[in-house]
């Protein structure tokens, strides 16, 4: 598993100050996808035991308020055990922030997977150019959704995450 980069704080994805990491990697090659340097799973740079340990040092910091993992996708079957190894990881040590991941895949195709019990909010669905509006927030295209996943999964139904 490879990723491609790694913001020390990121204002952009998600609320408040977050680490976020770029996975790599990505087959569904959306229209005028913002990161296309992040489809070929052969770029970045390798995703170590060494990788989970830096994110996790440099949300460390008291301003971080949660993590970030965006692709390329994160939850392909190639990248989705580094995924949940960074995530398990994550939440042991910082129970109190937040995990917010970015994917192309649908919830109901995910809702069993491990990385489900570590993710607070889930954005899914594959970008679509037609639908774009830079007005949504925390999505690039209207078809996406906001998933607040810990609720969903207590519920048994899709319930939104609402700022």
């Amino acid at each position: 598993m490879r990723y491609s980069k790694i913001r020390k704080m990121d204002i952009s994805n998600g609320p408040g100050v977050r680490v976020s990491i770029f996975m790599q990697g990505c087959t569904f090659n959306c229209k005028n996808c913002f990161n296309p340097e992040t489809h070929s799973f052969d770029g970045g740079n390798e995703f170590t035991e060494e990788t989970i340990e830096r994110v996790l040092n440099l949300c460390s910091n008291e301003n971080i308020v949660g993590l970030s993992i965006l692709g390329g996708e994160p939850l392909h079957p190639k990248n989705i055990d580094g995924t949940t190894a960074l995530a398990k990881c994550f939440k042991e040590k910082y129970p109190n922030k937040t995990i917010w991941v970015w994917t192309g895949f649908l919830f109901e195709n995910l809702k069993d997977s491990e990385v489900m019990k570590y993710i607070d909010v889930l954005i899914d669905g594959q970008y679509v150019d037609e639908l774009h509006s830079p007005l949504l927030k925390w999505k690039g295209s209207s078809n996406q959704r906001v998933i607040d996943v810990q609720k969903t999964l207590k519920e048994n139904k899709i319930i939104l995450y609402e700022n």
